[in-house]
């Protein structure tokens, strides 16, 4: 192996660089460079130089003279020394050989994209296709191979990058469920603590009514036991009677018989043991609509914080956009929105549980929430927590968005005609319900300070297409009657 460079620079020197054959007659050139006398001279031949004039030297490009070739007797030597030696002119010791000329495959054919020898590149198949020296061959194509290289080494990044992306969105996903989950078990904790609320209370009223129940029974079985003893002593006064003699029967008679007749048996007044309710009927039957109706609360409109363009009604109940508005101050209140048509509600809340009602019914677009009082109430108003408005939105498109940083959207299964609001202020909780299907829609987690007013937009006219007004459920009592 270390006599291979050496003898591949041998046989450079033996080779013609013209027929890449070992040199026949070998001369040299001005230049100094060698090659075969007749590859020479069919060379000058081609160039149209049959004089001594001056001709390029097929290897370096130098001017030569035809009379000046100088035969190479040493080199005409090591060339006969090679050929004895039998060794073959090549690239190398391992190079391979054309396996139709037994010639060494020193060209490439990028047509075929296959090695070739001298003769293959003479050869009528060959000789239209485009043909390289191999080692340049090598060198294109490894800078062909660099680039595609360099896209490959583009895609696994790309691929890199999607694969990251997904694996990201494992985790999205395994944090909205844990969310959900968490947001689950928080409404059922809610119905939870409130059924078990429910049946305290229940129970409370049960013990009580036992407890009364009983106590009449006692001072009814005290009275009884009285009157029984009232009458034995009467009773056995009076056997004592017949056992005396005539003197002593007839003693205090008149008193006797006058106790006799008074006492008359006194029948306790009835207890019943019916209870008043069927105390399995609440705390198990009751739905979760149920549960939160008994913190409603009656919200009115505040007609000082609506919109110049939205017109309330006369029991401040219902609001609409545009037609016949209310006749409002002629100068701008300081509570009034001036720029987003919004109206708050008079009730302010700052503790506990509230639940109200608004009918949405076929609006194309609304939106419904609370505020803080300090919120800002001029100009253009953005809706987000940070800024004091807690707001669940139905655009014009037909998409329910609760209005968060980011914006969450949301995806109801049954279109909600009611919707129902449920402040738990020191949970710091607001949680919208579809009452048309007793489903959850959103709820808001945040700190409260301060005081929290119900919030109304009735959307845009949009043509006459969402004239329909909000309208606030009116409080009932347990008879049915609204409280006014």
């Amino acid at each position: 192996m270390a006599l291979a460079s050496p003898l591949e620079r041998l046989h450079e020197e033996a080779i013609c660089s013209i027929c890449l054959e070992y040199m026949n007659e070998p001369v040299s050139v001005d230049c100094g460079h060698n090659f075969c006398r007749s590859c020479i001279a069919r060379h000058c031949q081609e160039k149209g130089l049959w004089s001594n004039g001056p001709f390029s030297c097929p290897q370096c490009r130098a001017t030569c003279r035809r009379s000046n070739f100088r035969p190479n007797r040493q080199l005409a030597n090591i060339v006969e020394s090679i050929q004895q030696l039998g060794l073959r002119a090549g690239p190398g010791s391992g190079a391979p050989l054309c396996s139709m000329h037994d010639e060494w495959l020193k060209l490439f054919c990028e047509e075929d994209g296959e090695a070739i020898c001298v003769v293959c590149r003479e050869s009528l198949y060959h000789r239209p296709h485009t043909v390289y020296p191999i080692e340049e061959a090598m060198q294109l194509y490894k800078v062909k191979l660099q680039k595609s290289l360099e896209h490959l080494s583009k895609e696994v990044e790309e691929v890199k990058k999607c694969e990251s992306a997904e694996r990201m969105k494992t985790q999205e996903c395994k944090e909205a469920v844990k969310k959900k989950r968490e947001r689950i078990v928080s409404e059922f904790g809610k119905v939870h603590q409130l059924l078990a609320d429910e049946e305290k209370l229940l129970l409370q009223k049960l013990e009580e009514e036992e407890k009364q129940i009983l106590l009449k029974i006692s001072e009814n079985l005290t009275r009884l036991v009285e009157q029984k003893s009232s009458l034995g002593e009467l009773i056995l006064e009076i056997k004592e009677k017949f056992q005396q003699p005539a003197d002593g029967l007839l003693k205090d008679m008149k008193s006797i018989l006058n106790r006799c007749e008074g006492m008359k048996f006194q029948a306790p007044k009835a207890v019943s043991v019916t209870l008043r309710e069927d105390y399995s009927m609440p705390g198990c039957c009751l739905g979760m609509r149920d549960m939160l109706k008994k913190f409603e609360v009656d919200v009115t409109l505040d007609p000082d914080t609506a919109h110049p363009e939205l017109t309330l009604s006369e029991d401040r109940k219902s609001v609409k956009r545009g037609g016949k508005k209310l006749i409002l101050s002629l100068f701008d209140n300081p509570k009034r929105f001036n720029t987003t048509p919004l109206v708050l509600g008079v009730q302010a809340f700052f503790s506990g549980q509230c639940y109200w009602e608004v009918q949405v019914g076929d609006k194309p677009e609304w939106g419904l929430g609370l505020c803080r009082d300090s919120a800002s109430r001029k100009g253009a108003i953005i809706f987000s927590p940070s800024n004091g408005y807690w707001v669940l939105w139905l655009q014009n498109s037909g998409s329910y968005e609760a209005l968060t940083s980011p914006i969450s959207p949301l995806n109801l299964r049954v279109r909600p005609r009611r919707i129902g609001v449920f402040l738990d202020y020191e949970a710091g909780e607001i949680s919208f319900y579809n009452v048309t299907d007793h489903s959850h829609i959103y709820t808001f987690t945040d700190k409260f300070s301060g005081n929290l007013r119900p919030l109304f937009f009735p959307g845009d006219l949009l043509g006459g297409k969402n004239a329909e007004p909000l309208v606030i459920s009116w409080v009932r009592d347990r008879e049915g009657w609204i409280i006014l």
